[in-house]
């Protein structure tokens, strides 16, 4: 199975995004684009594991105590940088509050032998990755100066910065996501609540 742990967005935004994406997809035709129900805030991205880790995992996180958090969806960028984009995302603003508890989510995980995240936590949302490159938001070596997303950089410098709302994050979820060739396919297995 292959897992994440990440926060649902709100409807209202989730349509504001998606009327955003239709104004500026044909900009950058040839990146492969996030479908709007596809989109989330992701706490940690655990990969492959067992069917049976599901299990120990809804445990784990079942014991976290964390705030409501309010989330504000604003502006854009491309990593690794604006100058050797290859992936286009939105802004994501909740102060602390998120960090946190994409490092509790860490720490509850790291007891599970999964892996403690190396760099440290950048909340966004994905909307498109270059193509045929890689989606990381990391500088990989081969990276410089390249043309995938550059008329949609040259669009959107002329308009102002978009803002898609705020909302309040009352729950997180396990998630496992089904790759196939129309798109990751994303199923929750578990809510926890945020006080």
């Amino acid at each position: 199975m292959r897992l994440f742990i990440a926060l649902e967005i709100d409807d209202a935004i989730r349509a504001r995004i998606a009327r955003f994406l239709e104004g500026v997809r044909g900009f950058a035709p040839d990146a492969r684009w996030v479908r709007p129900e596809s989109l989330h805030v992701t706490l940690k991205f655990i990969g492959e594991k067992p069917a049976d880790a599901a299990g120990k995992i809804k445990n784990a996180l079942a014991t976290l105590e964390a705030n409501a958090i309010e989330i504000s969806f604003r502006a854009y960028g491309f990593f690794p940088t604006p100058r050797a984009p290859r992936v286009f995302w939105i802004g994501v603003e909740a102060g602390a509050d998120l960090a946190g508890l994409a490092a509790a989510v860490d720490d509850k995980l790291s007891q599970l032998d999964i892996p403690k995240e190396e760099h440290p936590y950048s909340a966004h949302l994905t909307l498109a990755r270059g193509a045929g490159g890689s989606g990381s938001p990391r500088w990989r070596k081969g990276d410089g100066p390249n043309r995938n997303f550059q008329r949609l950089q040259e669009k959107l410098a002329a308009l102002p910065p978009p803002e898609f709302g705020t909302m309040t994050a009352r729950e997180f979820f396990l998630y496992q996501s089904r790759l196939s060739p129309g798109g990751s396919k994303y199923t929750k297995l578990a809510a926890f609540p945020l006080r």
